[in-house]
């Protein structure tokens, strides 16, 4: 395989400040480079230690890894636990009971703060009402549900009485909701009439009626209904429950139904795919153990600390960073509602000011459509506003270009705070390479090193390893705790999808590609391997051609696909918001050529742009993901046939198809 060629290099070095690596918890670049040798040197041996150490275990492991069927590995398999205990029940023990887990802030404003002990007498409650609804061990439960006190309770109710959750996003349409109801076989469905955001009431319920209306679904008995905004809905006698009336006369107390540490904790399904759902099952152990270390390594998390992950529960990142690690650490955290763009594109900074947020953890997207916010009205730009709490950002969800991190590291750190820029997946289960901010110096756009016990290379598609300095695919060599335990009801998926035997089956094939820096060994991810563009023979990630696009600074945001092209096999078309107005005529195609050229002069002329596509936004997600797949249909010309009923903006569509 040609080696993906990676042209423009990143000199900027960060050192994180010396106060901070005095006080970190992983303190000092020998620090951690002790506990990665000490992985290399007793593998088990680091895993187990690290397991007794920090789960409270019912019944204690002797048995720390097991291969025998590979790679449907297990960890901590005759070990037993609850992973609700553990979030909760601790922190009754520890002297944390009256200390604040989640403040919640409303889209409209409204706060509410929930102690240690209000949390866990809610979760008890939801835990007996299911039970008292016939809900059991090994059951499946699908959550459905806003931004909420009553989302993180609902999981960790399913996690007490060991039923197995799986989260849709709210933002799914009732065809994806029905898919993963059917493939998950669910006895019961969580939700709330509506859910409120950016000032807009959308319908929840509804969807999930129109779902169960679809057919298939006929494992559900119990449609339970939290009421956030009293919206007129409709009611199934029998089937339907307000979630009030499933909690009224229970007990605050709960006796956690202790399983297996390799019991199914919650089914996960991945997004942005076609077909059929792909169902990512994690185990209790493993992964509450990686949820736990990351928020003391990554995110080097203190009593004193205010946490605060923005993304939502629906995705893995809302499971890790809100449902589950900030609660088993005993972290206080904010939970929010709504968007970061209303009441205006100041609200982020505004919560962080007002709760005094000292770890901020956002997706490099939110990031890039507050650059172009702040840009145009100086009023919301984060300088306006007190973020002296802050000394810790993070980024996650795909990398973040250098210019936006430069962005974040100046207005929103002011220069003081170390950026976690975290690489890892729904699969992973929690962060796989990032820098440690008592540990790394950190270069933007790098997710830098790899955390102790993890084991990353970068190869080439025979599963060989590529010399640093030359691009290839990004593997992990041996397994860990957290990792996917196999594709719910699909084993063969999961062994071709993640354990291919064209990389000798024993390399897990994480999708993206990836470099190496030749002096540092830093790794900087350059693109799903199916984002490289071959160009005249010349293999390309978009990543960095985004990158190049979006340091230019008539940019805000920028995302770049292939398109079949007669002359030089496949041609780079560049999707392109501004940071003012959407250009058009003449002067959209003068930009165009000010950015082709810009290009060739950061990267190289080959990295041109054949194309260039200017929208007043990218197609996203709710949650803030570009939805790329839509971008290469729009590119190809061809008719959008997949459900788009997941963007926040479908109507961008038809702008995207005008070319420069």
């Amino acid at each position: 395989m040609s080696d993906i060629e990676t042209l423009k290099q990143e000199s900027r070095i960060f050192n994180p400040p010396a106060e901070f690596v005095k006080n970190a918890n992983i303190s000092g670049m020998e620090t951690y480079k002790a506990m990665c040798a000490a992985a290399e040197r007793d593998y088990e041996g680091f895993w187990a230690q690290l397991a007794r150490e920090n789960i409270a275990w019912q019944k204690p492991f002797t048995k720390t890894l097991n291969e025998s069927e590979a790679p449907f590995y297990r960890w901590f398999e005759d070990g037993q636990l609850n992973v609700s205990y553990n979030c909760l029940d601790r922190n009754l023990q520890n002297g944390n009971a009256g200390k604040t887990a989640i403040i919640f802030e409303a889209d409209g404003g409204q706060v509410t703060k929930v102690t240690y002990k209000e949390l866990h007498d809610k979760v008890c409650q939801f835990a007996n009402g299911l039970k008292a609804l016939g809900i059991k061990k090994g059951d499946r439960v699908v959550v459905y549900m806003p931004m909420s006190v009553e989302g993180v309770a609902a999981m960790q109710a399913c996690a007490r009485i060991g039923a197995t959750h799986s989260v849709v996003f709210g933002g799914f349409s009732a065809k994806s909701l029905q898919e993963r109801i059917i493939d998950a076989g669910a006895v019961a469905v969580i939700t709330a009439d509506e859910q409120v955001r950016g000032g807009k009431h959308l319908p929840l319920k509804s969807i999930v009626d129109e779902a169960l209306a679809m057919g298939g679904c006929d494992t559900i008995k119990n449609v339970i209904v939290y009421k956030r905004t009293g919206a007129n809905i409709n009611f199934v006698a029998g089937r339907d429950k307000w979630l009030d009336d499933v909690l009224a006369g229970q007990a605050a107390t709960c006796e956690p139904e202790w399983v297996d540490a390799e019991h199914p904790l919650f089914v996960l399904y991945t997004s942005g795919s076609t077909g059929k759902p792909k169902g990512v099952q994690h185990a209790s152990g493993g992964y509450l153990l990686w949820a736990m270390l990351t928020m003391k390594w990554t995110f080097d998390i203190k009593p004193s600390d205010v946490f605060w992950c923005t993304a939502d529960i629906g995705w893995v990142t809302g499971h890790t960073y809100i449902a589950y690690g900030p609660l088993a650490v005993g972290a206080t955290q904010i939970v929010f509602e709504g968007v970061p763009t209303y009441p205006n594109a100041g609200r982020f900074w505004d919560m962080i000011q007002k709760h005094k947020a000292s770890i901020f953890y956002t997706a490099p997207t939110a990031i890039r459509s507050l650059i172009k916010a702040s840009d145009a009205d100086a009023d919301v730009h984060p300088k306006k506003y007190d973020l002296s709490s802050l000394r810790l950002l993070g980024s996650v969800g795909e990398p973040i270009n250098p210019e936006a991190w430069m962005w974040y590291y100046k207005n929103v750190g002011n220069e003081k705070c170390p950026i976690a820029d975290t690489f890892w997946q729904t699969e992973t289960g929690g962060h796989m390479i990032s820098p440690l901010p008592g540990v790394t110096p950190m270069v933007p756009g790098s997710c830098t090193l790899p955390l102790p016990g993890i084991m990353t290379a970068v190869v080439d598609e025979t599963g060989h390893d590529m010399p640093n300095g030359q691009g290839g695919i990004l593997v992990v060599k041996r397994p860990w705790p957290s990792m996917i335990r196999t594709i719910w009801g699909d084993p063969e998926r999961f062994k071709k999808s993640y354990f291919p035997e064209e990389l000798g089956g024993k390399l897990y094939l994480a999708g993206d590609g990836a470099v190496r820096n030749e002096k540092t060994g830093y790794f900087t991810i350059t693109g799903r391997i199916d984002d490289v563009l071959n160009v005249s023979g010349h293999r390309m990630g978009t990543m960095e051609i985004e990158s190049a696009l979006v340091a230019n600074p008539l940019v805000a945001e920028a995302a770049v696909v292939g398109k079949p092209d007669e002359t030089t096999g496949e041609a780079i078309c560049a999707f392109v918001v501004l940071k003012r107005a959407r250009p058009t005529g003449d002067e959209a195609k003068a930009i165009a050529k000010e950015l082709r050229d810009w290009v060739a002069k950061e990267i190289g002329p080959i990295a041109k742009p054949k194309e260039i596509r200017f929208g007043d936004n990218l197609p996203k997600t709710r949650s803030g993901k570009i939805m790329r797949r839509l971008l290469r249909v729009i590119a190809k010309g061809d008719q959008i046939t997949q459900d788009v009923s997941t963007l926040e903006n479908p109507a961008i569509l038809e702008q995207l198809k005008q070319a420069q």
